[in-house]
């Protein structure tokens, strides 16, 4: 006999504004049992210090978190002067302390140099694995691991506010995929002869999702507890905040095709569409329904990349 999924077959993208303090999976879990979810995944992990916008995925749209884990992000970020810590941030401890002397025009110079693409080397804080294992286990175990470098690019990186009579520092940082803000700030403290590590991480925006849409586990909390006494589904009030799956795929182009065609797509065939299909990835639509992604064919017809099984009738 089939064992049957527990909690409730929803589809779409919950921008959470992830608080302080616990983990990306904590913050994941807690949301998934609110919406009572069969189905859900996070699209790239904060450190329980930071805060801020992690795009939880239920049921269908989890088939499209490699596009939010690859587009760029957006930070607030405060950093602490004159001291070094472990892990580049306040969750770690002091290894170095020296004394600030810097200037507004120093500190903005300074920050200029990370504009651009660069090799950035992973922090052994960070997720990435090594031989099945996340860095941060080898490092909370005093082991060194060899690290590659990775391509980042600064699009932009500014000044908010320099903090003189307490050595602190905030700034704005616009970045590509996998680059790590910690590492930034411990690299700006070595340039200023001073040391340096994050107090405060917020990330503000994933890709084109704006702050505004975002919304706390309080804030979830309260709509099913509105829901309970309203005496309504929780889903009346619950889903109403969530994104539509295709918001996860704005930077794609997009293909029209019949409903028809849509239903042979959504099988896994390939389908001849009559017009050009672009390089790579795209969005694919029937009649107006957001039916998965597909790709050219080496016979230059369409075939199915990531198709789903619920948006058309059979």
């Amino acid at each position: 006999m089939a064992r049957r999924s527990k909690g409730r077959a929803i589809d779409g993208i919950l921008l959470l504004n992830k608080p302080q303090g616990i983990s990306s999976n904590k913050a994941l879990q807690q949301a998934k049992g609110i919406y009572f979810a069969q189905k859900a995944g996070h699209t790239g992990a904060l450190d329980p210090l930071a805060t801020g916008m992690l795009p939880i995925c239920f049921g269908e749209a989890t088939k499209f978190t490699q596009f939010l884990l690859d587009t760029d992000k957006t930070y607030v970020v405060r950093a602490k002067l004159g001291e070094r810590t472990t892990t580049s941030d306040s969750d770690g401890e002091v290894v170095e302390t020296r004394d600030v002397s810097v200037t507004r025009e120093q500190l903005a110079e300074q920050i200029a140099s990370f504009l651009g693409e660069s090799d950035q080397y992973p922090s052994m804080y960070s997720a990435l694995k090594y031989q099945g294992q996340p860095l941060y286990k080898y490092a909370r175990e005093g082991i060194e691991v060899p690290r590659k470098c990775r391509k980042i690019n600064v699009f932009s990186l500014t000044l908010d506010e320099f903090d003189e009579a307490n050595n602190e520092v905030q700034m704005t940082a616009h970045v590509s995929k996998g680059t790590y803000i910690r590492t930034i700030v411990d690299d700006l403290g070595e340039k200023l002869g001073c040391g340096a590590h994050v107090i405060m991480l917020h990330r503000s925006a994933v890709g084109h999702y704006p702050s505004e849409k975002m919304v706390t586990l309080e804030q979830l909390e309260e709509k099913l507890q509105q829901s309970k006494a309203d005496d309504v589904a929780p889903s009346s009030y619950l889903d109403e905040l969530l994104l539509p799956m295709d918001t996860a795929l704005v930077d794609l182009p997009v293909i029209e095709i019949t409903q028809e065609q849509g239903v042979a797509f959504s099988h896994g065939q390939t389908v001849v569409i009559g017009k050009p299909v672009p390089d790579g990835v795209v969005k694919v639509m029937a009649d107006g329904v957001f039916i998965g992604t597909g790709e050219r064919h080496k016979d230059g017809h369409l075939k199915s990349k990531r198709g789903l099984s619920n948006q058309l009738p059979e």
